[in-house]
């Protein structure tokens, strides 16, 4: 399997290149050159296949024979080496639990893949790597966890000062080793900036061997396809109907995965966007006209992006055919307000507690059903509610307790270095860093 960039066309790689390289030139991100489709009896019999089998043909052609079979199952095992349970909620709405892996966020499942593949096209390696990621939240814990004491590789997280939770802030700074956190006196899309100014810099890329972990790399993106198909395997077990998939969407690199699993014959009977006031995509779908914005902050702050990367390539699946996209895709904008109200409702009627994204995305299926009765669906959630105690525990009037595997993490110290959001800056700290070692 090749991949092309999406800004130059002519320029195309392998799955190797493309999880190492992150980006290609002009900053375009790169995308598989055909959608490999499912078999229809893998599809109609996925209560007949293990999950590890699931996820290692959903994974297997995208790599090709990059990896050997045996190494890729062993990779693919080892990502999904957690419940990942559908759960219902009222009669309408169920809810794909992703956050029971060790950072407690749907996360976990694209860098447990990614720092895998990575350690294995860098085992030969002397240059040491340096993974590069910027964080609206769960991302920096999750790569952080993967990438931990892995030999060879550095990380470095850029997340925006006071708008990550005090959870997620402990989880992405206070492993320490070869984890480095930068605090940034900006926003996610600041961060996510000077991210793609690293990987576009001569000097920089002369002097390291970067790579990223966002979702614009592949190696992130693609396996996220996996708990789609976990979701069915486990829908269809007592629904017969394709359901509606409702996501909590900011860099639109969850949903973008789960279209690219419907393309290849996922049956899915709609997608929905569900955004916070970060509305850039759903101003969209409603106007055909896109216009970034500067990211607001709110209480879902993994969704705080105001010009997401992905969302190029789910321009990319659909052929930039307008009509198709918005037939199969809507979006919804959920402010704090109804958040909480969500979150509280949620709680009283049917017991259950969300997290403040999770409760964006059931906020938007309820608007959906409503517009659309008769439909059943299900929503991704995407992190644990001890993430948000604060938000949580206002709307729920409840107290959340700390998971026993955080304990131990809680009572470490924090270890960044706060830069402001120039590029200078943090091409000095880079560069200053690799002189060191």
């Amino acid at each position: 399997m090749n991949y092309y960039n999406l800004k130059d066309k002519q320029e195309t790689v392998n799955f190797k290149t493309a999880a190492i390289k992150s980006q290609g030139s002009q900053k375009g991100l790169f995308f598989p050159e055909k959608i490999p489709q499912f078999n229809e009896e893998f599809i109609q019999n996925l209560h007949l296949y293990s999950n590890e089998e699931i996820a290692f043909r959903c994974m297997k052609d995208f790599i090709g024979d990059e990896i050997p079979s045996e190494i890729l199952k062993k990779i693919t095992t080892e990502t999904i080496s957690f419940e990942i349970p559908l759960k219902k909620i009222s009669e309408h709405i169920s809810i794909l639990e992703l956050f029971h892996g060790p950072t407690l966020a749907f996360k976990d499942v694209g860098a447990r893949f990614m720092s895998r593949c990575l350690s294995y096209f860098l085992k030969d390696q002397d240059k040491k790597v340096t993974v590069l990621v910027a964080t609206s939240g769960d991302t920096g814990g999750a790569v952080a966890h993967g990438f931990y004491n892995v030999p060879g590789i550095n990380v470095v997280i850029l997340y925006p000062k006071n708008r990550v939770s005090a959870v997620q802030e402990k989880q992405l700074t206070a492993l320490g080793g070869n984890i480095l956190a930068l605090e940034v006196n900006g926003n996610f899309d600041d961060c996510q900036n000077l991210v793609k100014q690293a990987f576009s810099d001569e000097s920089i890329n002369s002097e390291l061997f970067l790579t990223s972990a966002n979702s614009i790399n592949v190696a992130r993106w693609l396996p996220q396809q996996i708990y789609y198909l976990l979701a069915l395997k486990q829908w269809k077990q007592y629904e017969n109907q394709d359901p509606v998939i409702g996501v909590p969407s900011g860099n639109f690199g969850n949903i973008c995965a789960g279209l690219l699993a419907y393309f290849r014959g996922l049956p899915a009977g709609h997608f929905i966007a569900a955004c916070n006031k970060n509305d850039v995509v759903p101003d969209y779908l409603k106007s055909h006209q896109y216009h970034p914005k500067k990211a607001v902050a709110t209480l879902s702050n993994a969704m705080d992006v105001g010009d997401p990367s992905n969302f190029t390539r789910i321009l990319e699946l659909f052929g930039h055919q307008y009509e198709h996209l918005k037939n199969m895709i809507s979006g919804y904008s959920v402010d704090d307000e109804s958040t909480l109200q969500t979150i509280k409702e949620v709680y009283e009627k049917y017991e259950y507690t969300l997290d403040p994204h999770s409760a964006v995305a059931f906020a938007a299926m309820e608007q959906y059903l409503n517009e659309n009765p008769g439909k059943k669906g299900f929503i991704l959630g995407t992190a644990h509610p001890v993430k948000f105690p604060e938000a949580v525990e206002k709307a729920a009037h409840i107290t959340i307790d700390i998971p026993e595997a955080l304990n131990d993490l809680m009572k470490k110290d924090k270890k960044t270095v706060e830069i402001n959001a120039d590029f200078e800056e943090l091409k000095r700290f880079l560069l200053d860093k690799n002189q060191e070692q």
